[in-house]
């Protein structure tokens, strides 16, 4: 079993920038990739990036590249989400997930655990 909790949401103007942080516990000691993946009132949980066990293979949405980047500190058991130039349609719960596969995936029926997820704002 994998513990994840989501920090660093909250509420910014559009062209601004929040880092997102999820922590990692309990059974950390396998090699697992990382994704984040949001949920907007009223509308399905979206994919947004996802990380390789080493880092050395990322994916993101085609609605987040080139603003968002997505890192990871295995030493800390820590991902960190970088947005950037927010934009009013970022605004959503953005969930924290982990697989116990090193690849990275889109799919979220691919990722058995989950956060409980952090608020991010982001007004006009």
């Amino acid at each position: 079993q994998v513990q994840l909790v989501e920090s660093g949401g909250g509420l910014v103007q559009a062209g601004g920038s929040l880092r997102l942080s999820c922590a990692a516990s309990g059974r950390t000691s396998s090699n697992y990739a990382m994704g984040w993946f949001r949920q907007a009132a009223g509308k399905e949980r979206e994919f947004v990036a996802a990380i390789s066990w080493s880092g050395g293979s990322t994916a993101y949405a085609d609605s987040v590249k080139g603003r968002f980047t997505l890192s990871r500190d295995n030493a800390k058991n820590t991902v960190y989400l970088q947005m950037n130039s927010l934009k009013p349609e970022d605004t959503a719960v953005y969930y924290c997930a982990a697989r116990p596969v090193m690849a990275v995936v889109a799919a979220r029926t691919q990722y058995p655990y989950w956060g409980q997820g952090t608020q991010v704002t982001v007004s006009s």
